[in-house]
């Protein structure tokens, strides 16, 4: 797992450097005790991990988390216990307080150990159309959209919808949520596909345009403020 410590006291990112060193699956990326700087090698989105303090100059460490992208999770170094409800709300992986010792950094990194095991997601699928198995890159997924036992797969540079017998509870379990998104009964969308959403809460992807219903709206609107 590729690391990045970001933390204004020089001693507290020496201690990170050494646990990093040590632990055989980490690779450290690179060790900032300036806060802005630090921001722009997150959102590169090169790191697996950020090792990440709340209390510091410029930007404090809630602020970079909420720039932090999707694929990468956060690893909270403070010296105040008070944070650590905060921290979760931030999605936080674990919060260690500082002194910090190697056994609970240990304890850290086997919950990002297994959190990145349950989400990595394969960049293809395969679906059954016309009797045969048809393989489909992730990327090139618009949207799905189900009638009663079937779905209909609308692909990028794909005039037709590729048609399988599947269930649109089936399509969520198999497609990975960091990318997908139900919107209503019968859609599920690409999210990166996404074009624009109008003030009538209506999705343009490909040729369609989609509206999310009040079921679906909440989820689709924090995915909203989270990238505004």
């Amino acid at each position: 797992m590729r690391c990045i410590i970001i933390d204004d006291e020089p001693l507290a990112v020496r201690l990170l450097e050494s646990f990093i060193e040590k632990t055989p699956d980490l690779q450290l990326l690179a060790s900032f005790t300036d806060s802005i700087e630090g921001a722009a090698a997150i959102k590169e989105g090169k790191a697996d991990l950020v090792f990440l303090d709340i209390q510091m100059p410029d930007l404090d460490g809630m602020e970079l988390a909420r720039i932090v992208p999707p694929q990468t999770r956060i690893i909270f170094t403070t010296a105040f216990k008070e944070y650590a409800f905060e921290s979760y709300e931030v999605k936080a992986l674990d919060f260690l307080l500082k002194p910090i010792r190697y056994s609970k950094f240990l304890a850290a990194i086997d919950k990002a150990r297994e959190w990145f095991s349950l989400h990595l997601q394969p960049s293809t699928i395969f679906i059954k159309v016309d009797g045969e198995l048809r393989q489909l890159p992730l990327d090139s997924i618009l949207y799905v959209s189900g009638m009663k036992d079937y779905v209909m797969f609308y692909i990028t540079d794909e005039k037709r919808p590729l048609i399988t017998h599947m269930t649109m509870k089936a399509v969520e379990e198999m497609l990975p949520d960091e990318h997908f998104m139900r919107v209503n009964r019968s859609y599920v969308v690409a999210l990166q596909h996404i074009r624009k959403v109008d003030r009538n809460d209506c999705i343009y992807i490909g040729d369609e345009i989609i509206h999310v219903t009040e079921a679906y709206l909440p989820a689709f609107q924090a995915y909203l403020t989270q990238r505004m």
